[in-house]
């Protein structure tokens, strides 16, 4: 099993940036996508970005050019960075992981949240 835990929520005002992290640890090597992922209440989860260990990405269109997902091996950790933050970036932020499956992109998951197969608790990211 995997255990996913996110840090670096809070709130800030639009124009600022976080840095959210996810701590993942148990059988990471199982690990070939990992994602962060954001709900507001009464609505879904989105995908926000996706990247496999080959370096693909997903980004959704809202946050093209302000967010950056990356990733630590050496600590089994992955980041967002977010840049220009605006008000309607305020959610609940997850982050997920998947193993390799045929057939599955950074694409399908960023679209298919229900595809990821681990989550973190969540952080909130507060706009204003």
């Amino acid at each position: 099993h995997v255990q996913l835990v996110e840090s670096g929520g809070g709130s800030v005002q639009a124009g600022g940036s976080l840095n959210l992290s996810c701590a993942a640890s148990g059988n990471t090597n199982s690990i070939y996508f990992m994602g962060w992922f954001r709900q507001v209440p009464g609505k879904g989860r989105d995908g926000v970005a996706v990247m496999s260990l080959s370096v693909n990405t997903y980004y959704a269109d809202s946050v093209k050019g302000r967010f950056t997902i990356s990733r630590d091996i050496a600590k089994n950790t992955f980041h967002l960075q977010m840049n220009n933050l605006k008000p309607e970036d305020t959610a609940m932020y997850y982050c997920a992981t998947a193993p390799l499956r045929f057939g599955t992109t950074v694409g399908s998951l960023g679209s298919t949240p229900e595809k990821m197969h681990t989550w973190g608790q969540g952080t909130q990211v507060t706009v204003s």
